[in-house]
């Protein structure tokens, strides 16, 4: 990585990274799989299912995990990854694959293709996710968007970037004057729920509300600022960990719904600028919605 200080640069300074090391690992598997994706958008022949009717899973799924294993593989035999297409559905088995992966110093943590309805219906808005853990601490997060070729990097204490560019959060004070993302997770018993109360309670105090379908992005976007805060109840590790170091490398908070700090066994997440955080999560609570 450079050395530079990102803190002490001009703002709008390319930010570079070199061709060794962790970060430019996973900056290149997120960019060869996202391009493996891409070329594959309308072509989906297999379409298969995981814990319901709605968790879809395809063939290019499991083929870009395959491809990001290799890449990183390649140069980190010795590394464990942690990826949605490698663990059996459910709750309890996400559970048990993470005690299991957090034995190891070094854990990649993958998720293919985050938004698979959104690749299957040809809605423009998913994306690679690609995150580090050292030690049990997130260390590296790559989200790469091949739509719009937009690349998110973050190393946890040298700031994020899109497109070399540093990133900041939003500045809004008020649920009034936020734009605020959200999921709706395939699980219909226990997340739909409590994310649909959540809506009914947030949206009469928010300027609006967008449901993309895509975490890694909804997390993404709230560190580039492009809203003011995503929540989400029944996420699992890959879905989030790339993102949640973003939004902390960008200024931004990142709990559980009940304001705790995050970790990467988090499963019900809420990320902000920061400033109306406690609002976020009061108005959880206050719905009844936290998941807990």
């Amino acid at each position: 990585m450079s050395s530079l200080n990102p803190n002490s640069r001009n703002e709008r300074e390319p930010y570079v990274v070199s061709s060794k090391g962790y970060t430019a690992v996973a900056i290149n598997a997120a960019a060869k799989a996202g391009e493996f994706i891409k070329s594959r958008q309308g072509t989906v022949k297999e379409l298969g299912t995981k814990s319901s009717a709605q968790d879809l899973v395809t063939e290019v799924d499991k083929g870009a995990e395959q491809m990001i294993r290799r890449l990183v593989l390649t140069h980190y035999p010795d590394h464990a990854i942690l990826g949605e297409e490698g663990v059996v559905p459910g709750a309890d088995a996400v559970t048990a694959a993470l005690e299991e992966a957090k034995e190891n110093e070094f854990l990649w943590i993958v998720d293919p293709v985050d938004g698979t309805t959104n690749f299957v219906h040809g809605f423009p808005f998913y994306a690679v996710s690609i995150a580090l853990a050292v030690r049990g601490e997130l260390t590296v997060g790559v989200i790469y968007d091949p739509v719009r070729d937009e690349m998110f990097v973050a190393e946890k204490g040298k700031g994020a970037y899109v497109h070399g560019v540093k990133t900041a959060v939003s500045s809004e004070t008020s649920l009034g004057d936020s734009l605020i993302a959200l999921g709706f997770p395939p699980d219909r018993q226990v997340a739909q729920p409590a994310n649909l109360a959540a809506l009914q309670n947030i949206l009469p105090k928010v300027r609006g509300i967008r449901a993309g379908g895509s975490a890694a992005l909804h997390l993404a976007y709230v560190a580039a600022g492009r809203v003011s805060a995503y929540y989400e109840v029944g996420l699992s590790p890959w879905d989030c960990a790339a993102g949640v170091l973003l939004v902390k490398e960008s200024g931004g908070q990142v709990t559980d719904t009940q304001g705790n700090p995050y970790h990467i066994g988090t499963r019900h997440v809420v990320a902000s600028n920061g400033h109306i955080h406690e609002d976020i999560v009061s108005s959880l609570k206050e719905a009844g919605a936290t998941g807990f």
